[in-house]
């Protein structure tokens, strides 16, 4: 049996080092056989819980809620430890040096006017910084996270599309419908994927990555057509 780790510690230090000891040879099985792997869909549930606190405005449910996904961090960073990757002050400092260097009208020198130029620099800072490693986005669609729901993924990708100008955003007047008509669609067409045992979310899925595979092929289309600055002789 091991002692609770003393409450004269900062909150946040006894969380860390009650998390250490679950995952101790002393501590809980199920911490210990967990892996990231393993814990990765809970973070996402947890997510959702919270979604379900704040709509409701229950401030201790909400409180717990983001304990609960609080713990998923916590416990991803306790498993990197272990296995000497980073740990939960490596999260911290990256996260502090991050919103320092994207807030540059906080931080620095920068003039803004409105949201729009906080999120474009937001945007040209967030580029600057994955640029020349793995994570570069060279296509105006990169940034998509591939677990989204199928629906959620399907609107971030059309967004992405119109702000590359691959889209077009106008609406023509026989498409303008009410949202209760739109969700009575979406609903029906719920209903019918159910009925012919498909999976809705799954047809979605493989409907956004055919639109995005063509999309992505106008987009070079786009770029090779476009004239080249030629340089002075």
């Amino acid at each position: 049996m091991l002692p609770p780790p003393s409450h004269r510690l900062p909150p946040i230090r006894r969380l860390l080092a009650i998390m250490a000891c679950l995952r101790s040879p002393e501590g809980c099985p199920w911490d210990r056989e967990q892996s990231h792997q393993t814990l990765r869909h809970h973070a996402v549930e947890e997510v959702y819980e919270l979604m379900d606190a704040i709509e409701a405005g229950d401030d201790p449910e909400m409180a717990e809620e983001l304990g609960d996904l609080l713990l998923q961090v916590v416990f991803h960073c306790q498993l990197a430890q272990e296995r000497q990757a980073f740990d939960f002050n490596t999260v911290c400092d990256q996260l502090n040096e991050k919103l320092i260097r994207r807030h540059p009208h906080v931080f620095g020198d920068a003039k803004v006017k409105n949201v729009d130029q906080v999120w474009a620099n937001w945007e040209k800072i967030k580029r600057t910084e994955k640029a020349g490693t793995r994570h570069e986005r060279t296509s105006g669609l990169d940034g998509i996270p591939r677990h989204l729901p199928a629906l959620m993924g399907a609107q971030k990708l059309i967004k992405k599309a119109i702000k590359a100008k691959l889209l077009a955003e106008s609406i023509t007047p026989a498409q303008r419908k009410t949202r209760a008509s739109l969700g009575r669609e979406l609903f029906d067409l719920a209903t019918e994927c159910h009925a012919r045992g498909w999976s809705a979310e799954e047809l979605l899925r493989s409907e956004a990555k055919r639109r995005e595979k063509a999309l992505r092929q106008l987009e070079k289309q786009h770029s090779r057509s476009a004239p080249t600055t030629r340089s002075a002789r």
